[in-house]
């Protein structure tokens, strides 16, 4: 059976929409059809957090809450969830905690991104009544005051847990979510738009094959842009958000197995049992709203040369299973990219899954991002190297960069030049200098091609000097200790 309206929770109140075109963002629809104007538009980009809304979605019989970025959000994704904007906090006469702690911290100057900060304190709030700093800082790092105001509004999360918060409503909203049919795929038009939303990898699958031209839409963070900032209308969308075999995490003896519809934060506490490099990486890969949304699959699939997951991925020779039809197939990820946006997927196809191999005993990984910025921020070179040294020598090492060349890629004669080598200073500035026969970087807005290549080497080193570091710390400890 296929749907052709959107139903979803305004609040706790069910709304429909029908004949919608595909193309209208939650920020669009809110402002400008609903006139929900607290919800507000400062970079269309998914950046500065003034557009931050909440979402409530049903897992195991409950509603689990998210803050997402509506400027990036299209309105059918939607469906069968339950939307709040800040609008819909305050009860009565009563403000919400996280608009009185506001208040009363004074955290509000200009006033133009509160909004967006009281939702992502209203998210903090329902996941964590009582943050800690860290967990404060995590959720406002997607939220952008240009007062610079920040001290109060970390105040006021954190005196948040002071004011008693009335959870009703939250029953409220799962009987009613219920009530909507999410089994059944979705199916909206316009007259120049579509949008198809399967349920499963076999409709996806033959949906591919009857729409080539299809654009894939998981968390958006990416493909939304190309209707917010260069404002073009995707003539055919097919969401993957609800297809249950791409949203599965499997693990075997082995490695760990991740539908390409799995977003961030779902995967990233996995991820950093394994790899705790990886999920400090991942906490710097934007803000908590787009981790609420972006998957592996997409940061892959779009193929940008600047993406954080690929060069990891290539570092730790992970794999991706591609299906097309009922057939197949499984490839490196590192030999997915071909050029600048040209990837090895064939028509129809698209991606099912990537199996990330477990840990190796004696091997490290390391992780470093180059970014203006913290938190929220694009790579400038972002550098991944994985490495087994046994005594003097180094028994096992792959590097792989982006931003260092059209796609994300090994270095290959960085790694020949440590492989079999003795670890030390020598080797490693020897393979410092064959970075330059791997990567011809140019220059752009975030880094000249001086400064990348620069700063590659030193990341090299760098890794050297820390691990180097760390067993000196090891063997001082077995000496005092007496125990290895």
């Amino acid at each position: 059976m296929t749907q052709t309206t959107i139903k979803f929770l305004m609040n706790n109140e069910l709304h429909s929409v029908e004949h919608v075109d595909p193309n209208t963002t939650v920020l669009h629809y809110l402002r400008n059809d609903l006139n929900r104007c607290g919800t507000k538009e400062g970079c269309a980009s998914g950046d500065c957090g003034a557009c931050t809304v909440v979402v409530g979605e049903l897992e195991k019989g409950s509603v689990k809450y998210k803050s997402i970025n509506a400027c990036i959000t299209f309105l059918p994704s939607l469906h069968g969830k339950q939307l709040i904007t800040v609008e819909d906090l305050k009860q009565d006469d009563q403000l919400h905690p996280a608009q009185q702690t506001m208040v009363d911290c004074h955290g509000s100057q200009c006033g133009f991104c509160t909004p967006g900060f009281v939702m992502s304190l209203y998210a903090l709030n329902k996941n964590h009544p009582s943050p800690t700093k860290d967990t404060a800082m995590e959720a406002l790092s997607g939220n952008l005051c240009r007062c610079t105001g920040y001290r109060p509004i970390v105040d006021a999360a954190l005196n948040m847990g002071n004011y008693p918060c009335d959870q009703n409503t939250d029953t409220i909203a799962t009987e009613l979510l219920q009530t909507i049919n999410r089994q059944d795929s979705t199916f909206l038009s316009n007259q120049s738009s579509q949008y198809f939303a399967p349920t499963s990898a076999d409709e996806l699958a033959q949906l591919l094959i009857d729409y080539p031209d299809a654009r894939l839409l998981a968390g958006g963070t990416d493909l939304a842009l190309e209707v917010t900032q260069f404002h073009r209308d995707l003539s055919t969308i097919i969401y993957v958000g609800n297809v249950s075999e791409l949203k599965t995490i499997r693990e075997t003896d082995s490695s760990l197995i991740i539908g390409s519809a799995v977003t961030y934060n779902e995967c990233v506490h996995r991820l950093e049992k394994e790899y705790p490099e990886l999920g400090e990486m991942i906490e710097r890969l934007g803000s908590l709203q787009i981790r609420n949304q972006g998957t592996i699959g997409g940061n892959i699939g779009n193929a940008s040369p600047i993406g954080d997951m690929p060069p990891v991925l290539i570092a730790l020779d992970a794999t991706m299973t591609l299906r097309r039809g009922h057939n197949t197939r499984t490839i490196k990820v590192a030999d997915y990219f071909h050029d600048y946006k040209v990837t090895d997927l064939k028509a129809n196809e698209f991606i099912q899954s990537i199996e990330i191999p477990k840990a190796k005993p004696g091997y490290q990984l390391k992780i470093y991002k180059i970014s203006k910025r913290i938190d929220d921020d694009i790579s400038a070179v972002l550098a991944a190297f994985y490495l087994h040294v046994e005594g003097p020598q180094v028994k096992s090492f792959t590097a792989a960069f982006g931003g260092m060349a059209a796609i994300p890629k090994r270095a290959r004669h960085c790694e020949a030049a440590l492989m079999g080598h003795p670890w030390t200073e020598s080797s490693i500035e020897s393979a410092m200098q064959a970075l330059m026969l791997d990567f011809k970087p140019l220059s752009d807005v975030r880094a000249s091609a001086e400064y990348r290549m620069d700063v590659a080497k030193n990341l090299l080193m760098k890794s050297f000097l820390e691990i180097n570091q760390s067993k000196e710390q090891e063997n001082t400890a077995t000496r005092v200790t007496g125990y290895a």
